[in-house]
């Protein structure tokens, strides 16, 4: 019986277990320029015992943030600062990919620089509010992509994701949920297109299929993940009838020969075990556990087969060595939920780990 303390090959990487770190907004690239810091680095290599760390999203271009002090990889100064992440992560033995976020609608003017506004599908604004510096504001109405300019999204992704090996990272995932760019093109409420990228499953599958193709052009397919949240309405998403467009994308992806696929899960565990059979790749799987966050029981579906690896998040933020925690059967830290976004060192690199 294969467990979650097996190791797994991934892109040709032997990770040490099936336990991987979800990718984690934590807002502490702080400055104009948007780059991860020293602090940052200690903080993902506090966490190298995961099997798999996948980084907090990245915008692969400048309107691509939507969020304060969120880093990107799209600058030479940005792919310099995450060098010295891969750097302290790969001295303690771990393997680290970056993932690639652009929020397309889900923004605001006041967090992008020269005039850009948040971008979208269609116009259609988000419905909700969004965090900046001055406090919560509106989602506004998003400008609407042309053709080309989707097309140098696209180009955007492929960027980013050279940018990220050329930091050092193992590979990239790209975030096709939660309700940002990607997702906004899956949608049938957030786009309203009418052609190529729109309209029936097809047109609203392409950005996606696209976008990996793009990606696994510039670094090689083994080196690239897509997250999907099927049937999430976070951030004001509605996707009518989303068993078909998932199972229409997992479809097309299939030829692209991606390293694995990242499910959030939501409540439709038929749908995730459909994707299953139908990924051939490694099948990444955070599982629906709402409310309460994914917790040891989760490792059984490694071991019945649901998936392949288990991404776990707020478990990890207040826990460094997860791994060795779960495979001790704990005890666990308590999160401390008023730090997770922004500050300092507390609540980020000072949860003590059982040797401590």
């Amino acid at each position: 019986m294969t467990t979650a303390f097996d190791p797994i090959v991934l892109g040709g990487k032997r990770l040490a277990s099936r336990v991987a770190m979800a990718p984690m907004t934590r807002s502490r690239a702080f400055g104009p320029g948007a780059e991860s810091t020293e602090l940052m680095a200690e903080y993902y290599a506090q966490r190298a015992g995961a099997g798999l760390i996948v980084t907090e999203g990245n915008q692969p271009s400048a309107v691509g943030q939507g969020y304060p002090d969120t880093p990107g990889l799209h600058t030479p100064g940005q792919v310099a600062a995450w060098r010295r992440v891969t750097d302290a992560v790969h001295r303690e033995g771990g393997v680290i990919f970056a993932q690639l976020m652009h929020t397309g609608r889900i923004g605001h003017p006041s967090l992008l620089a020269d005039g850009l506004v948040p971008v979208g599908p269609s116009a259609v604004a988000a419905k909700g509010q969004v965090f900046t510096h001055e406090g919560p504001r509106d989602f506004v109405v998003p400008k609407e992509l042309s053709e080309a300019e989707v097309r140098e999204t696209i180009a955007d992704f492929a960027a980013a994701a050279r940018g990220a090996i050329e930091a050092g990272f193992d590979g990239v995932e790209i975030h096709g949920g939660n309700g940002y760019l990607v997702h906004q093109f899956l949608s049938t409420n957030a786009n309203r297109r009418t052609d190529a990228w729109g309209g029936e499953v097809e047109g609203r599958i392409r950005f996606a299929v696209e976008v990996a193709t793009a990606v696994a052009d510039a670094i090689g397919p083994e080196r690239v993940g897509l997250r999907i949240s099927p049937g999430n309405p976070y951030n004001d998403i509605a996707e009518d009838d989303h068993r078909a467009t998932y199972r229409a994308l997992v479809a097309a992806l299939e030829p692209i020969g991606l390293a694995y696929l990242h499910v959030l899960e939501g409540p439709d565990r038929e749908l995730t075990l459909e994707l299953r059979k139908q990924f051939p790749g490694t099948f990444v799987l955070n599982p629906f556990t709402y409310p309460a966050p994914t917790g040891p029981d989760a490792l059984a579906l490694i071991e019945d087969g649901t998936a392949d690896m288990i991404a776990y998040g707020a478990l990890f933020l207040a826990n460094p060595d997860l791994p060795a925690r779960l495979a001790a059967g704990g005890p666990f830290n308590t999160l401390d939920t008023a730090t997770i976004y922004g500050g300092d060192h507390r609540g980020y690199t000072d949860y003590p780990t059982l040797a401590a």
